[in-house]
């Protein structure tokens, strides 16, 4: 019984040994496996083209437009037209009256008829002294040159009221408004009976409206960074809410060539032919210009440029050392940026890159990617 007793106290140190070794093996393995180093996701940056689409608000308007206004003061006689008559050009639109004007036309007939009788008295008269002067010692020449004189003032006199019956006329045509292009009257704001004119109440609001609408305007305003995208004859696509799913197609025609001095942005211009007249000037459009680009710049993921305070850099990784590498950045698209930097085709870029990739940091192990 002793004998027994010893035997197990003296196993006892030795379970207790064997138990703490193998909880020491079992923790050292766990340890090695937290602090394994993992891999690096490293890609090889190429040149390539990143395309993208440049959403802008633009506004259909007329071709042409014009506010008609009255040029003489006078009472409408007769409205030809109303709100979406339809015109030609040369179509009379509106008649008006001026009974003054009337009398004005009549008293430079009536200048006019006289001084041309008057100029041919002393044109007669000259002639027959001219004539009579070819005989020697018949007329003095004074007596003819005077004839002259007088004849040359009333061809004079006769030219005033030719032109001053031709102002009084012209202005008298002004009663008669008629088309300037052809179009649609989208607006009337007089009825027959109205009183117009250049001043006063009756010239706070044009006497119609006309548009060209069979072929409108597209306008949008390019904001400068956005410029070298369109050029002349560039093609667009747009949208307008009244046509949800429905894309239309402009032509660039006309840009301004100089920037808005507030908004920074350049004035571009397409004309849309709209002969079923479905767009209706003053839609608001949205507008999709295609942002292609040359294979001028790195693309990469933009988890692969780090934007701290103090610059914007990517890591390269060199002799399994991160170089940070400043850079600047251009257009995004789809999860790529482009790059700008001193970097050749073929560097090795860290993938996902963080500040905590330090300049200089060991990178012992990369797993190349291929960029997609």
């Amino acid at each position: 019984m002793k004998k027994n007793r010893i035997i197990l106290l003296c196993s006892l140190p030795a379970m207790l040994l064997l138990n703490s070794c193998g909880h020491s093996k079992g923790e050292s393995e766990k340890e090695g496996a937290v602090t394994e180093v993992p891999a690096t996701p490293v890609i090889a940056i190429q040149k390539g083209k990143l395309s993208s689409t440049l959403k802008l608000p633009g506004e259909l308007i007329a071709f042409q437009q014009v506010d008609i206004y009255a040029k003489v003061s006078s009472f409408v006689k007769k409205l030809n037209v109303d709100v979406g008559s339809e015109v030609n050009t040369g179509d009379l639109l509106v008649t008006m009256e001026a009974p003054e004007l009337t009398a004005q036309l009549n008293a430079a007939d009536s200048r006019l008829k006289s001084q041309e009788a008057i100029y041919l008295a002393s044109k007669a008269n000259y002639d027959r002294l001219y004539t009579t002067s070819l005989t020697p010692g018949t007329v003095s020449k004074n007596d003819l040159d005077q004839a002259k004189a007088k004849m040359n003032s009333d061809l004079a006199n006769l030219e005033a009221a030719k032109s001053s019956y031709r102002e009084v006329s012209d202005t008298r045509n002004y009663l008669e408004i008629r088309a300037p292009f052809s179009g649609i009257i989208t607006a009337r704001n007089v009825s027959a009976g109205a009183y117009v004119g250049p001043t006063g109440k009756g010239s706070e609001l044009p006497i119609v409206t006309l548009q060209e609408q069979h072929k409108l305007r597209l306008v949008i305003s390019v904001p400068e960074s956005y410029t070298s995208y369109l050029g002349s004859n560039s093609e667009v696509n747009f949208t307008v809410k009244a046509f949800q799913g429905k894309q239309f197609t402009a032509k660039v025609n006309r840009l301004a060539g100089a920037l808005d001095a507030r908004l920074r942005s350049q004035r571009i211009e397409m004309d849309v032919t709209n002969n079923d007249k479905k767009l209706l000037p003053g839609m608001i459009a949205e507008v999709s210009i295609p942002m292609n680009t040359a294979d001028s710049a790195f693309i990469l993921p933009k988890s692969a440029v780090v934007n701290s305070t103090v610059q914007v850099f990517v890591v390269k990784v060199e002799n399994n050392k991160a170089v940070h590498v400043p850079v600047s950045t251009g257009r995004e698209a789809d999860g790529k940026v482009e790059v700008f930097g001193d970097l050749k085709t073929g560097d090795i870029i860290v993938a996902t890159a963080t500040e905590e990739n330090r300049d200089g940091q060991d990178i012992k192990k990369t797993a190349l990617q291929k960029d997609k």
